[in-house]
């Protein structure tokens, strides 16, 4: 998905808690929104899968997201001719951070 696209979620979300982040993303009529969840549960899991953190206590301190590469393909045309389609993507980057310690934990896509 596109880089603005995925950055008007991101705003969103940045600087919140764990639990308050996933309700945002729940209700967000955007289709960025889904990819983020699955993110952001990902990085909570591996907060506490590897680090032995609790999930209440986490927060997103840096979110990123960057311009990947561009997927180009051909569309046909009228009259032989060919359009072309070009599909972004973008990397995002989380980090997830607890309340009570310095610990991170970083997750990307």
């Amino acid at each position: 998905m596109s880089v603005f696209k995925t950055r008007r979620v991101i705003d969103q979300i940045r600087g919140r808690s764990y639990e308050e982040t996933l309700m945002i993303l729940e209700l967000m009529p955007y289709r960025a929104s889904y990819p983020i969840l699955k993110l952001v549960y990902s990085a909570a899991a591996n907060a506490n899968h590897n680090m032995g953190l609790n999930k209440v206590d986490l927060f997103i301190s840096k979110v990123e997201v960057n311009g990947g590469p561009i997927v180009k393909k051909l569309r046909s045309r009228a009259q032989g001719r060919s359009y072309p389609i070009k599909r972004p993507t973008c990397h995002i980057t989380i980090v997830l951070k607890d309340k009570s310690k310095s610990f991170l934990n970083e997750s990307k896509i």
